[in-house]
């Protein structure tokens, strides 16, 4: 594991929508991301090649918070624990930031991702709706972009 460096973009950009089974995902990765965030973002390579990634960033609004943006995993490398790798780095990070509480978001339709925060022990923030049985925040990103809001307290 290693820092994310500006150079990591190309590489990564090219594999997203691959990874997330050809959805257009690229959009939520802008360059600025890689250049800006290297302190609080971090990449896992095996063989020179990259198979998992996590940016992330310390709030500038909220002292005490540490956002989770994106977080990918080669597809043939999940389930193996290297997304618990990227975040157990992340709240480390946050930690020696002084930083306590981690959010992150996701869509109701990623369940996999919906269990996989609640396994590391994030939180469902309650929203103004629920989709799927699941609480939503209706219209997060806009135009019917419900989203699920994860809080983790870290300790």
């Amino acid at each position: 594991m290693r820092r994310l460096q500006e150079t990591d973009y190309p590489a990564i950009i090219s594999k997203v929508d691959e990874w997330w089974g050809g959805r257009a995902m690229t959009a939520l990765l802008p360059r600025l991301f890689f250049q800006h965030f290297n302190d609080s973002s971090w990449v896992i390579e095996d063989d020179g090649e990259i198979v998992g990634f996590l940016v992330g960033f310390v709030s500038q609004t909220y002292g005490d918070i540490g956002y989770i943006h994106f977080v990918g995993v080669h597809p043939a490398y999940r389930s193996k624990g290297l997304g618990g790798q990227l975040y157990e780095q992340f709240f480390q990070a946050m930690r020696d930031s002084g930083r306590h509480i981690v959010e992150a978001i996701t869509s109701p339709i990623n369940r996999g991702s919906v269990a996989f925060h609640t396994r590391l022990g994030f939180t469902i923030v309650p929203g103004d709706g629920i989709v799927d049985a699941v609480p939503v925040h209706r219209n997060y990103d806009g135009r019917g972009g419900d989203r699920v809001v994860f809080r983790k307290v870290l300790a």
